[in-house]
């Protein structure tokens, strides 16, 4: 299952490590492995078909998500659905091309049944050793913080949620009067910043966080000087949670260390992830469609004069104004500095275009725009450009959900914020969800979406 990460956790987590290179490659390793494994003992040959396969795992399932440090049934859960979500989009391609018969039915129930129970197994003995690991003299990692403060508070929460992993918070150093100091329920004030460079040598502390203030620079730069001498590892945490922080992360420029808070999590390897995917599953999606896009394309023509095809001027990425394409399913096309949105009841939708809106039909044409590079699967919904003038002035961090392509569905879609926004808290929760989606971007939650969203074009009976 999808797990819901804070930016304050982002920010405050360690920077990448072993288990999250070996989680990256062990999911799509061992689906493909396992693929073998039921190859070989079922008889079937390795052929064109399972390399297709093979190759569309890997698109499918890289990078994996992490789940070392994590116990319980829950991961078993969320290996399970993110394995289902997996298998429900290569069943829709295999049958929308053919390629589904030519599979050995008990091979593939095996396959099926056996990756996510392996992946488990790997998962657990990883966190076992993880835990093993930390429990050992060698890797267990005293740390003291540096600001009896709110900030303070977070990190001591952040140490304390990783004592799994060999952190341990020892407590707090201020040299504030004690009316002005916070320390939390649990911990305890060591003493003033003096002391902080014997504390360190005489307890063995490995890590230091210092979250003064930036109107403490002075106080800070002293305590650096003093603490160079040391061992411990220094961490500065500045306090930027004030604004609602999207993928943020620390960056080598050139040599200057830049802090990002507002930035878009599809670069680097992410950005080709989720471009392949979006190439190939849109490409196989409007091959299996294309009887369903003629059939619809003549019931719109059929229903009322007009256009088959609605271009609606919308806001891409970074802003960028696109076309975005949808079979017509009024009566008028709405397209200036003022669009009236959709009601239920609105006298302007035709019989045929209310089917196809409550089924999300009429959005099938805009698997082209992700083709073209101007959309993808799944993202925020683009909305139409007055509407964007409109709630950017009263929905906070309203335009960064611009930082990535505009999708056919997403997460605030799977959600329950399908069709009208009629009320400035709509939009308001919209916006929240459409930010949740780009802090947790993964695969696998775009698989999860797309799963949903195939559910809920039968079954949902409240949009219009």
């Amino acid at each position: 299952m999808f797990e819901e990460r804070s930016a304050r956790k982002q920010f405050l987590s360690a920077p990448p490590t072993v288990a999250a290179g070996v989680s990256a490659l062990m999911e799509p390793a061992v689906a493909g492995i396992m693929l073998g494994v039921c190859h070989s003992a079922f008889g079937q040959a390795f052929e064109g078909p399972s390399m297709a396969l093979l190759a569309l795992l890997v698109v499918l399932m890289f990078p994996g998500v992490n789940r070392f440090g994590k116990t319980g049934v829950g991961v078993f859960i969320d290996i399970a659905l993110s394995w289902v979500s997996v298998l429900f989009v290569l069943a829709m391609l295999g049958y929308a091309t053919g390629a589904l018969g030519g599979f050995n039915k008990h091979m593939l129930l095996a396959w099926g049944v056996g990756t996510p129970m392996v992946l488990w197994l790997l998962t657990a003995g990883g966190t076992a050793w993880m835990h093993h690991h930390a429990s050992l003299p060698s890797a267990r990692r005293p740390a003291v913080v540096v600001g009896a403060n709110a900030m303070g508070e977070r990190v001591a929460k952040m140490l304390v949620a990783r004592r799994q992993l060999g952190h341990q918070c020892l407590g707090f150093f201020d040299d504030r009067a004690d009316d002005r100091i916070s320390v939390p329920e649990g911990h305890q004030l060591l003493g003033k910043l003096d002391l902080l460079a014997g504390y360190i040598d005489e307890h063995g502390v490995k890590d230091v966080f210092i979250t003064l203030p930036l109107t403490s620079q002075p106080r800070i730069l002293n305590l650096m000087a003093a603490l160079q001498n040391t061992t411990a590892s220094l961490h500065f945490v500045p306090d930027v949670f004030g604004v609602n922080i999207i993928q943020g992360r620390l960056e080598d420029m050139g040599g200057v260390p830049v802090v990002g808070l507002i930035v878009t999590p599809f670069t680097g390897v992410n950005g080709l992830v989720k471009r392949a995917s979006d190439i190939v599953l849109s490409s196989l999606i409007l091959i299996g469609i294309s009887p369903i896009l003629v059939g619809l394309a003549i019931g719109v023509k059929m229903s009322s004069p007009g256009p088959v095809i609605f271009r609606q001027r919308r806001t891409g990425l970074d802003g960028e104004i696109i076309d975005v394409y949808k079979f017509r399913s009024m009566t008028t096309q709405d397209n200036g500095s003022e669009v009236k949105q959709a009601t239920r009841g609105d006298s302007r939708i035709t019989p045929f275009g209310a089917f196809i809106r409550r089924t999300s039909l009429d959005e099938l044409p805009q698997f082209v725009n992700v083709l073209q590079g101007r959309m993808s699967i799944v993202g925020p919904r683009p909305h139409a450009v007055a509407h964007n003038e409109q709630y950017r002035k009263i929905v906070k961090a309203y335009m960064a959900r611009h930082k990535v392509k505009p999708g056919i569905t997403g997460w605030a879609q799977v959600n329950g914020l399908r069709g009208e926004t009629d009320t400035l808290d709509k939009m308001a929760r919209r916006v929240e969800y459409d930010l949740e989606y780009l802090r947790n971007w993964s695969l696998g939650l775009d698989l999860l979406i797309i799963a949903r969203t195939a559910k809920l074009m039968f079954f949902d009976r409240s949009a219009y």
